[in-house]
């Protein structure tokens, strides 16, 4: 069975070439466009892991980390940081939100897989 994913991220490009990457590695992927929008598919559903962006409009990456962890369902699902932000402070408050990674924008496709598959459970 295909391991799944949920993707959210503002931008349309960034969505487009994560989702393509993960899906021709077999993915099943769910994408959210902020992070408001993607707290629709924490409703019960199995997801293998979480990638999100921390710049996002409506609710940021590190509010949505938060309010991923309140939810007993989604308490130790791994996540995954994608961002342009590489300060070690942002990395601090990110870890401390719930973050389980952190991964660079631009991204080498091989490094998002890598570090998927070093989390994934």
């Amino acid at each position: 069975m295909a391991k799944t994913v949920l993707i959210v991220d503002d931008s349309e490009s960034i969505r487009e070439v994560v989702s393509f990457t993960l899906q021709n590695e077999g993915y099943d992927v769910l994408v959210g466009v902020d992070g408001e929008d993607a707290l629709k598919f924490l409703d019960g559903r199995h997801i293998d892991i979480i990638i999100t962006d921390l710049h996002m409009p409506n609710l940021d990456g590190l509010g949505f980390i938060r309010k991923i962890r309140e939810i007993e369902t989604y308490k130790h699902i791994p996540i995954l940081f994608l961002t342009t932000e590489s300060q070690t402070e942002k990395k601090m408050e990110a870890k401390e939100a719930g973050a389980t990674g952190w991964i660079i924008k631009p991204f080498v496709p091989a490094k998002l897989l890598a570090a998927i598959s070093r989390v994934i459970r």
